[in-house]
């Protein structure tokens, strides 16, 4: 694969499983069952998630920026 594309896929990986996280304390709030982790945990941990994979998109396309201003370069 090419430089940054492993990262983009693993964060976009990352951010739907984020997304998942929130569906999950969505459903666990809805239907104010006891939950392991709670709403609150099942909510911030997706949320984290989704906000790691946004760093990791952003590295990964700037990374793949960056290789291909220094190829047109040369």
């Amino acid at each position: 694969m090419a430089v940054g594309h492993r990262r983009t896929l693993g964060a976009r990986i990352g951010a739907i499983l984020g997304v998942v996280c929130g569906l999950i304390a969505l459903l666990a709030g809805l239907t104010d069952h006891a939950w392991k982790f709670g709403v609150s945990g099942w909510f911030a941990g997706g949320g984290l998630l989704v906000l790691l994979s946004l760093f990791a998109l952003v590295d990964g396309a700037l990374a793949s920026q960056g290789i291909r201003e220094s190829a047109a370069r040369r």
